[in-house]
């Protein structure tokens, strides 16, 4: 799998730029605030219909235009793909593959595969539960449309039962009703606890052996699902998970929200033995971050056959030089993208990027 071309019209500081890449490393490389992981974000807007960024669509348009543009021409092991994105600060967006328009967001997922690394991914190790969520459900839609699916179908019931909860006058009238929507979330969550398990289940091994060989054999990480529907995932899921809907209807009528569910799940995350999240330090969580992601490479390559993209923001600040070179090594499997300040001693296709343009290009190595 790789990305062959790129076009952007008034995406972010950019105003009118065309672009090829190489099959292995491409650095984009300049001071900051030059433009650099804003073709990182047009790449991966492309791949997912959105920006990795928490952010409006509207506010990806450059600032003084009204309408923006992102063209990317991929290559997969049986099919080119041509993915256009128009983004508009008055109207939704609209997206074409191979020219043809698309309706929903899950039909885009899946199609060109990636895999993401910026500083701001320690979230995953250190913050709350919904980072980790979060990667397990980009992930996994990246694989299987049919959870992103389910995903969203959790998310309306849910909203569903919510609004239940909250609105009604009594718990008389919550019990009423409120089977209809219990049945239907019982039904999703299973489904998606349990595909969720097998994902982390699947990418354990990869993220064991990226561990010890980023830190050299020093380190081993273990990784467990929590499912937060208060029960085991087993034949008997969807009955006890039910069971204990009911048995907490009371506490959910007095909070106004269904305190059970996928929607606080989590992933515990292990180094020697320790918990990372409370106890690592900085630098462990760093590589533990980075050992996921290099884990849903390999993972991801097992599943669909070939290599996703990488893509790595501004991530050799922060590491040393040796985790440096261990990374290059590993990002050397697939066609990789690097944003960085300075390019020393790397072999690829470099960049030059200053005020949204490509100013140089060329082969090193």
């Amino acid at each position: 799998m790789k990305i062959n071309a790129l076009k952007l019209k008034n995406f972010r500081n950019y105003v009118d730029l065309s672009v090829n890449f190489c099959d292995t490393l491409n650095i984009f490389v300049g001071k900051n605030a030059q433009g650099k992981t804003n073709l990182l974000e047009s790449i991966y807007y492309c791949c997912i219909g959105k920006s990795f960024k928490s952010i409006k669509d509207r506010d990806i348009v450059k600032w003084d235009e009204e309408e923006g543009y992102i063209g990317l021409l991929a290559e997969k092991k049986y099919r080119t793909l041509k993915v256009e994105v128009k983004l508009s600060k008055k109207k939704k967006k609209e997206i074409k593959i191979n020219n043809l328009p698309i309706k929903k967001i899950g039909e885009l997922i899946g199609e060109v595969n990636i895999v993401f690394f910026s500083p701001n991914e320690l979230k995953l190790v250190k913050e709350s539960p919904e980072e980790r969520r979060k990667f397990m459900d980009i992930d996994i839609s990246q694989r299987n449309k049919r959870y992103f699916y389910q995903l969203s179908r959790y998310e309306k019931i849910l909203g569903n039962r919510n609004k239940l909860l909250k609105n009604s006058e009594s718990l008389t009238m919550v019990k009423e009703t409120v089977d209809i929507w219990d049945r239907a979330l019982v039904a999703s969550a299973k489904k998606i606890a349990f595909e969720r398990e097998r994902f982390i289940n699947s990418i354990l091994p990869f993220a064991q052996k990226a561990q010890s060989y980023i830190s050299e054999g020093s380190e081993n990480v273990e990784l467990s699902y929590v499912c937060g529907c208060g029960v085991k995932l087993d034949e008997n899921f969807e009955v006890n998970f039910d069971k204990l809907l009911k048995k907490n209807l009371e506490k959910d009528f007095k909070l106004g929200y269904t305190s059970l569910g996928v929607h606080r799940d989590d992933v515990d995350i292990f180094l020697n033995g320790v918990e990372v999240k409370s106890f690592g330090s900085q630098g462990q969580q760093r590589t533990v971050a980075l050992s996921l992601k290099l884990a849903e490479l390999e993972s991801m390559k097992s599943e669909i056959g070939e290599y996703p993209i990488l893509m790595l923001d501004d991530v050799f600040s922060e590491l040393d030089a040796e985790r440096q070179e261990r990374l290059l090594k590993f990002a050397s499997r697939t066609q990789t993208f690097i944003s960085t300040t300075e390019c020393k001693n790397l072999e690829g296709k470099e960049f030059v990027i200053q005020n949204g343009k490509i100013v140089k290009s060329e082969l090193l190595g």
